[in-house]
Parts: C-alpha cells; sequence; structure tokens
C-alpha cells in the first residue's frame, strides 16, 4: 500500500510537471496562492526604471516578442543549452531585446514569498502592463495562470517576428495570423511611444530603401538630416536613437511623428506612409490619446491571449526548465528514505 501511494504520488507529480499550458486565465489567478504577486513585480518595475528609465520599454517589448512564438510562455526568456538554441538570439532579438535581468529581478522577489507558484510567463504580462502605467500610460487588470514552457525555438523566433524594415502589408498578413486586427497592429505598434531604437535598424531607410540607394522618401527632410548625423554611413550600429519625441512617455506622440514624416523605423513610418488601411487608423490616434489607450488595452489583452498547447511547468528561475520529472521522483524517494530511517 505505501508503494501503491509512492507511485500515486509520483504520477501526480509527473502529471503536473508535464501538463498542457493551455490553461483558462482570469484576473485574480493568485489571490489566494500568491495575494502580493502583482505588487511584488510593479516594486520590482519601478525601482528598474528609477535606475535606468529605458528599461520600461523594454521590458513591455518583452510580452511581444514572447507571445507572438508559439504563444505566451516565457519561452523568449530561456538561455541557451548544448541541445536547443534559444530565442534570446533570433534575429528579431539579439543586440536590440533587454533587461532580462529585471524579470529576473521580479521572478526573486514572487520567489521568496510564495515560492513554484507564479509563472515567468504572467510575470512578463505583469511587468508589461506596470512598465507602461508607469509610464503614463493606461493601466488594466491582466489576466494570468499560465504555465513556462520547457523549450524554446530560435527557428519559430526567425519564422514569426517581423523585421523593423518590415512594411504594413506585410505586417498587416503577420498579425492576421494571429487574429489580431489592423487596429491591433497599429494600437500596439504605438508600444514604440516609449524607447530607443539602434542606428542598425535605420540605416536602411537612411542610405538604401528598397534597395535603391537613395533614402527613403517618406521622410521629414530635417528629420533625415538629424538621423543622418546620428548614424552615419560606417557608424556604430549599436548607437541608439529615440523612437518618437517623447521618448520616455507613454503617449500618443508616436502617432503625431508618424503623420509628420518623423517615424524612426521602416516598420513604424511604413503604417502611415504604406498602407491606407493603417494611415487612417494612425491619422485617428494622432489626435485621440484615449482611444489609442483603449485600443492598446485591448490589443495587449489579446496578445496576452495567445497560448501555448505545449507541456509546461512554473519555472524556479526563469533561464532554466526544472530538473526533469525522473529527477524530481529521484529526489522524492531520498526524501522519504530520509524519513523512514529518522
Amino acid at each position: 500500500m505505501p508503494q501503491f501511494r509512492f507511485l500515486f504520488f509520483s504520477l501526480l507529480l509527473l502529471t503536473h510537471t508535464t501538463m498542457a499550458a493551455m490553461a483558462q486565465l482570469k484576473p485574480g489567478f493568485y489571490s489566494r496562492t500568491c495575494p502580493d504577486a502583482e505588487s511584488l513585480v510593479r516594486e520590482v518595475i519601478l525601482r528598474s526604471m528609477i535606475r535606468e528609465p529605458r528599461s520600461a520599454a523594454s521590458v513591455m517589448r518583452l510580452q511581444f516578442h514572447d507571445c507572438l512564438v508559439n504563444g505566451c510562455d516565457a519561452s523568449l526568456l530561456l538561455d541557451d543549452t548544448p541541445n536547443m538554441l534559444g530565442e534570446k538570439l533570433a534575429l528579431s532579438n539579439i543586440n536590440s531585446l533587454r533587461s532580462y535581468e529585471v524579470i529576473d529581478e521580479a521572478k526573486e522577489a514572487v520567489e521568496r514569498v510564495c515560492p513554484e507558484v507564479v509563472s515567468c510567463a504572467d510575470i512578463v504580462i505583469m511587468a508589461a502592463r506596470d512598465a507602461v502605467a508607469l509610464s503614463g500610460g493606461p493601466s488594466w487588470e491582466v489576466k494570468l495562470g499560465r504555465k513556462d514552457s520547457l523549450t524554446a525555438s530560435q527557428e519559430d523566433s526567425n519564422q514569426v517576428m517581423p523585421s523593423p524594415r518590415a512594411n504594413a502589408t506585410s505586417l498587416i498578413d503577420l498579425f492576421h495570423n494571429f487574429n489580431l486586427t489592423v487596429t491591433d497592429l497599429v494600437a500596439l505598434s504605438g508600444s514604440h511611444s516609449i524607447g530607443k531604437g539602434r542606428c542598425f535598424s535605420v540605416v536602411y531607410r537612411l542610405y538604401n530603401q528598397s534597395g535603391s540607394g537613395q533614402p527613403d522618401p517618406n521622410m521629414d527632410p530635417n528629420y533625415q538630416n538629424k538621423l543622418d548625423r546620428l548614424c552615419p554611413i560606417g557608424g556604430d550600429g549599436n548607437v541608439t536613437g529615440d523612437l518618437d519625441a517623447t521618448p520616455h512617455v507613454f503617449d500618443n506622440q508616436y502617432f503625431k511623428d508618424l503623420v509628420n514624416q518623423r517615424g524612426f523605423l521602416n516598420s513604424d513610418q511604413s503604417l502611415y506612409s504604406g498602407d491606407a488601411r493603417t494611415r487612417e487608423v494612425v491619422r485617428h490616434f494622432s489626435w485621440d490619446q484615449d482611444g489609442f489607450f483603449s485600443a492598446f488595452v485591448e490589443g495587449m489583452v489579446k496578445l496576452g491571449d495567445l497560448q501555448s498547447d505545449r507541456p509546461g511547468e512554473i519555472r524556479r528561475n526563469c533561464r532554466v526548465v526544472n530538473k526533469p520529472a525522473f529527477g524530481l521522483l529521484k529526489d522524492w524517494r531520498n526524501v522519504i528514505k530520509r524519513v523512514r530511517s529518522s
């Protein structure tokens, strides 16, 4: 009988560790198991913004780059292993995404209070919301209850994530694949209301748009001169420039800049200059900040609803998966042996 109970417990443990991640997401998911989870994450985000204001934009973008690749499962946070190339070094992420250590800090804060309860995937969702709200943007109630993936795929990220060179038409098609509308696309692109971009991502527009050897004609001449000085030919591609005129404040200035042909990235400016479907939404958000905020919240909620159907767990460390199930069973056997011998 004791052996049966141990086997039953082991099977439950194995099932819990590898259960599918398709959870029923809901607000207040941790209200009983870890009621301070959201406030603990918010405190970490606030501290990180005091240390480095740019971290707000970096943290916010983690949700987009995680959720579009096999759902919101924190696969983005996994470090490479000898047997797995993760997503951090994917083409759209390498030398671009930052502030992984902020998520680490939030996870550590939550683990001290509620060990092995709150997923890294949910922390990314909470952190993105807090980064927006603490930058002057809207706040919203996040749905929680995700599991963390057991693997990551650099190949999948390369196939899905758009390039800074992308045009509006290709972005519309990409978002349509995830049941996200044109309004969702434009609103979520408004995440570039805060933060910076690298010269590496803009020299294409400045000196060789569409392989013409000429700059993008959809660029204000004075703004082009400013970018020429910031990002000269042969210059340091890691130098950064502001994505809009108010890079530390989440507002609708980004859309005003696009209307005035002062978008930093091709993927930004193309929303106004490249497709009539997105142009009208950009124009609307440029004068209706409340409308932008409302649409952005709706888009972030939809993005957060993208779930993985792969096995999941609650990682103890966001950068690595937990021990395999057989390792956990071995640990429990050792515990039982020690109990029996005591």
